[in-house]
């Protein structure tokens, strides 16, 4: 069953609940549908991008539909409201925005639970990951890591991999190479394996390419035409089993504006918003890496595809970036290996129900 058409039978029992407790409250529906609301989505990708095109459109879009036209959404794309993608988080926090979307590996450290998703070799399944994610969300970040918004979903792209000038199939290829990388995790691993890590938001990548800034990119292939790489670069290394690694998105609400809706609106907000949204996000972006990756093909582009079997002394390497990331998170108060744990049984727990 679809996204579309769960979320649409659960807003219609949300909305019969809204219009018991108007009447509860002596307001006629009348009343309460005479009320009106506009948020202002923002987000760091051209509109055509797939997130906003396949996700974040079709999320707006059931919203407005479901509330017959109460909310309004108008979307800002490619930082259109001003600042810069790793600002957006303070965006939603400061009101700039009513609602963003948002990179948490774009403000390194700050979102440390979440990083769990993010360590090499950690995830394989979008879906599953952005199900644990959510669910994790739940248990361990609403009242840490995201206390100063409403959250409204939390998910993964599909498989991180690397997209170079040169060919890199082993370890030992990437030394010296400028490589951006797309978080904390991926960056130490990129030092562990001889690179320099540079940081720069997504939407740099083609300008730093084309300049020789850098030599390469960590992004999945989803994202790749929209930033026009498979012309930019001729070598794309992918894994085989678990990928390179991957990050993590939140879609986030200001909470005063949240806490301002009519309980009638949250509802079909709630309705649209969590778990089912997180997992349906998550692996519509890695569906998107398909036609994405055709594109690299049909322009006669090298892809070497990394087997589990050589991918192994890749992951032998990693394994100190795991250690770092458990002692980090111990200074502050949290068990990185139990949250490791969790995170895998829950990912196995979503794959084996599916």
């Amino acid at each position: 069953m679809t996204f579309e058409n769960t979320t649409r039978r659960r807003v219609l029992g949300s909305v019969a609940a809204a219009a018991m407790a108007v009447a509860g409250l002596g307001l006629s529906p009348k009343a309460a549908e005479a009320q009106e609301v506009t948020l202002t989505l923002h987000q760091f990708l051209p509109a055509q991008a797939n997130v906003p095109k396949l996700i974040l459109d079709v999320w707006a879009d059931n919203i407005e539909e479901a509330s017959d036209g109460r909310i309004a959404i108008q979307r800002f794309p490619a930082m259109q409201l001003g600042g810069t993608p790793p600002e957006l988080i303070d965006q939603a926090i400061d009101g700039v925005a009513d609602i963003v979307w948002a990179v948490n590996g774009f403000t390194p450290g700050r979102f440390p639970h979440t990083e769990v998703f993010e360590l090499p070799f950690m995830t394989e399944n979008a879906r599953a990951t952005s199900y644990a994610f959510w669910k994790m969300y739940e248990e361990h970040m609403a009242d840490a890591d995201y206390a100063d918004v409403k959250v409204l979903g939390t998910w993964v792209h599909g498989p991180g991999m690397l997209h170079t000038k040169e060919p890199v199939a082993s370890p030992e290829d990437l030394q010296g190479m400028k490589i951006r990388g797309g978080s904390r995790m991926v960056n130490q691993l990129l030092e562990r394996v001889g690179a320099e890590p540079i940081g720069l938001p997504v939407t740099a990548i083609p300008e730093a390419l084309s300049k020789g800034v850098i030599d390469g990119t960590t992004i999945p292939w989803e994202v790749t035409p929209a930033l026009k790489v498979p012309e930019l670069v001729s070598n794309h290394t992918e894994f085989d089993g678990p990928p390179l690694y991957n990050l993590t998105f939140v879609l986030a609400m200001n909470k005063d504006k949240w806490e301002s809706l009519p309980e009638d609106l949250q509802a079909i907000i709630d309705a649209n918003s969590g778990l089912e949204f997180s997992v349906f996000a998550g692996g519509t972006q890695a569906d998107a890496d398909g036609p994405a990756r055709q594109i690299a093909v049909d322009m006669g582009n090298t892809i070497i595809t990394v087997s589990e079997e050589d991918a192994a002394k890749w992951e032998e390497m990693a394994a100190p970036v795991y250690d770092a990331w458990i002692a980090d998170v111990a200074d502050k108060g949290m068990d990185g290996q139990a949250l490791i744990d969790q995170a895998k049984a829950l990912m196995a727990e979503y794959d084996a129900a599916n």
